[in-house]
């Protein structure tokens, strides 16, 4: 196995964890927790996603990037990303009945927008990336973002009408078109790099580092300045509404996560723990499904607590029971990939979407 995809996969690995965190935190928790450990939780919001994004996009490039490929297998390996894109949007869809924040039916709209995009000139995608965000800016110009909205609890009340679904995927859903696009169209562009140069990993991990900081500490001194109560909103928004500052933080910190894992998939490949930590990236989209339906259901019979698919919060467990539960549905989730990664190649989400669309 290539130490790229070593590190791909364990960026995906430490991905998932952070996405357990979240949405068992969103449901079960308190998002607003102002106690240390509870503000440490929310550090998870937004990076978790934004890094799975990132990586689908890489995951796209290494799969099509091909510039000697003859005009037929070029339209063939085009035929498989729009197959999937076409899967995880239909799958995404049957989940959102019970899971209204999903994030699938979106990747099948960056994967389906992707497949116009795979050979073009490196510095194309990052134009598609801005075009993302400044598309989203322009449409706050236009429609009012909370528009559909009921924050109260968190569901879009028209979401199954055309305009109500048409707004939603394209403009102000839990990961619209703009501007989460922009993270796959970067992961597109970083897909193209040689992640097996030891200089380009420092590189990135010292420039998504320092980027990251810096965004980090114009967010705090807006927040701390007598800047417009609207000011301040822009700067410090956290996921919903996606302004730019929200987009460069998440962006450059999924940087400093995939080099980080890149360089440690290249050290440590023969450790054990790394194998299986590398068999749970693998099988991301079969333990997203997984913990959104059993984890759900497991988390509310331990807590004595019910789960709607309304997504209203339910609230009431301490940051430490969120935290212990992740963590332990995390590990039996690395136990899983080990065992069934003995037996089969690929997740069982994953071996249906390979069957279904190539």
């Amino acid at each position: 196995m290539k130490n790229r995809i070593i590190g791909f996969d364990l960026a995906r690995a430490w991905a998932i964890l952070g996405m357990y965190i979240v949405n068992f935190n969103i449901v079960f928790g308190n998002y607003s927790d102002p106690s240390p450990l509870g503000r440490f939780l929310s550090l998870f919001s937004g990076n978790s996603s934004s890094t799975f994004v990132v990586l689908a996009g890489m995951g796209v490039s290494l799969l099509t990037f091909r510039p000697e490929a003859s005009p037929a297998e070029r339209r063939d390996l085009r035929r498989v990303v729009l197959r999937r894109s076409w899967f995880l949007f239909g799958l995404g869809l049957l989940l959102y009945l019970w899971w209204p924040a999903d994030i699938l039916h979106f990747y099948g709209g960056y994967m389906h927008i992707a497949a116009l995009l795979l050979l073009v000139p490196q510095r194309w995608l990052l134009w598609a990336a801005a075009a993302a965000v400044i598309g989203f800016h322009l449409l706050l110009a236009v429609v009012p973002y909370d528009h559909g909205w009921d924050f109260e609890t968190l569901q879009y009340m028209d979401f199954w009408t055309l305009s109500g679904f048409l707004r939603n995927t394209f403009y102000n859903g839990w990961n619209p078109i703009f501007p989460w696009a922009a993270f796959f169209f970067f992961g597109m562009w970083l897909g193209r790099l040689n992640w097996q140069d030891a200089s380009l990993q420092k590189r990135f991990l010292w420039c998504g580092g320092l980027a990251y900081a810096l965004v980090q500490s114009v967010i705090w001194a807006v927040g701390q300045s007598g800047l417009s109560d609207d000011t301040k909103f822009y700067f410090t928004a956290d996921y919903l509404p996606p302004f730019l500052p929200f987009m460069l933080s998440t962006g450059s910190f999924s940087v400093v996560v995939v080099a980080v894992c890149t360089m440690l998939g290249t050290r440590f490949a023969a450790l054990p723990v790394l194998e299986k930590l590398v068999a749970t990236g693998r099988m991301t989209l079969s333990h997203y499904i997984l913990h959104l339906t059993l984890g759900m259901l497991a988390l509310a019979a331990l807590s004595g607590k019910g789960y709607a698919p309304a997504l209203a919060i339910v609230g009431g467990l301490p940051p430490v029971a969120i935290l212990a539960f992740s963590v332990g549905w995390f590990a039996a989730s690395v136990a899983f990939s080990w065992l069934w990664g003995r037996w089969f190649k690929n997740g069982p989400f994953e071996t249906l979407m390979r069957k279904l669309a190539g």
